[in-house]
């Protein structure tokens, strides 16, 4: 059954990549509708061999349009205006950015960790922040099996999780979206400092992480900022209560959906930035054992920022909205 589709932000490099994404996918799409800022409205953009032309959003775009989803990605003041709205008008808004994260009422999805969460919604279901995304991917088996007890994230996010300022700042040397130049350099700092000196992205790994696997594991993070294009890379350390053998980690997570184990260190084979962009999955490797603690265990992750990070885990959850 084909339904009616919103893309809301379609012009920039989230709504771009879910686009991409819908049309990978061949999501069931009857009329599909493009909603930007006054900026962007009037464009042009082509899906499927089909020219579209992008709409400024306002309070009556759901109005009369029959759209079952509305994929958000345009920042978190439009989301909170405009997405209670959508839903009002029977539209499922799946939203990218962090404004409804946190709501108790809003669902916090990763397909293949929590699924049945979606059925809860209430109009809305939030999409993760992206270094979230690919790190509780490898931290769902290992919770399940030996259950974790502590978790320290340590990031290395690229430069598109900024935009295109962000990409201007390491291709062309601007300081549009970084205090600091970003050539060369690497920068601890992703977002605004909170009260307790860590950074609003520090936090919401922090506390995504909880809401998604529904525990409250004790968790801390560093994000840094690195130069590179696409593709975030994070190390995470895990402390488990259960004993476990590294092998049959590397097993549990080889067989869990979306992830693509690469851990084969006589020939030097492991995630890196490049070798995951343009892909839809998290890559894991460099697993071995903490030594400094009973139960440690070190692993590495790199995933596509702008596609699971973002674009494709907003489609995964479509059509698990889909389905039913």
């Amino acid at each position: 059954m084909k339904v009616n589709v919103a893309v809301v932000g379609a012009t920039g490099l989230v709504g771009s990549m879910m686009l991409k994404v819908l049309s990978e996918k061949n999501f069931p799409i009857d009329k599909l509708y493009l909603f930007s800022s006054k900026k962007s409205a009037g464009s042009e953009v082509e899906y499927c061999g089909k020219k579209y032309t992008v709409e400024e959003l306002n309070e009556n775009s759901f109005e009369g349009k029959d759209i079952k989803i509305a994929l958000f990605s345009a920042g978190g003041s439009v989301s909170e205006k405009y997405a209670p709205i959508a839903a009002k008008a029977g539209v499922t808004v799946i939203d990218n950015s962090s404004h409804f994260r946190m709501n108790p009422d809003v669902p916090l999805v990763v397909p293949e960790i929590n699924p049945e969460d979606i059925k809860t919604n209430k109009g809305i279901i939030a999409n993760p922040n992206c270094s979230t995304i690919q790190s509780v991917l490898p931290l769902k088996p290992i919770h399940d099996k030996y259950k974790i007890k502590r978790v320290i994230y340590s990031t290395y996010q690229s430069v598109s999780g900024s935009g295109v300022k962000g990409i201007s700042d390491l291709e062309e040397g601007t300081q549009l979206a970084y205090k600091y130049p970003i050539r060369n350099n690497c920068i601890p700092q992703i977002d605004v400092f909170m009260d307790n000196g860590y950074t609003k992205e520090e936090m919401k790994m922090i506390d995504e992480t909880k809401k998604i696997l529904h525990d409250d594991i004790r968790v801390t993070a560093t994000t840094v900022r690195v130069p590179v294009k696409t593709s975030h890379s994070v190390s995470i350390n895990v402390e488990t209560e259960k004993p476990f053998e590294i092998e049959d980690v590397k097993k549990i997570i080889a067989d869990y959906p979306g992830m693509d184990l690469q851990d084969d260190i006589e020939n030097e084979i492991y995630p890196m930035a490049i070798t995951s962009a343009g892909k839809n999955e998290v890559f894991v490797g460099r697993i071995r054992r903490d030594f400094t603690v009973d139960n440690g265990l070190n692993l590495w992750c790199c995933a596509d920022n702008i596609r699971k990070g973002a674009a494709t885990n907003a489609v995964q959850i479509a059509l698990k909205v889909l389905e039913g």
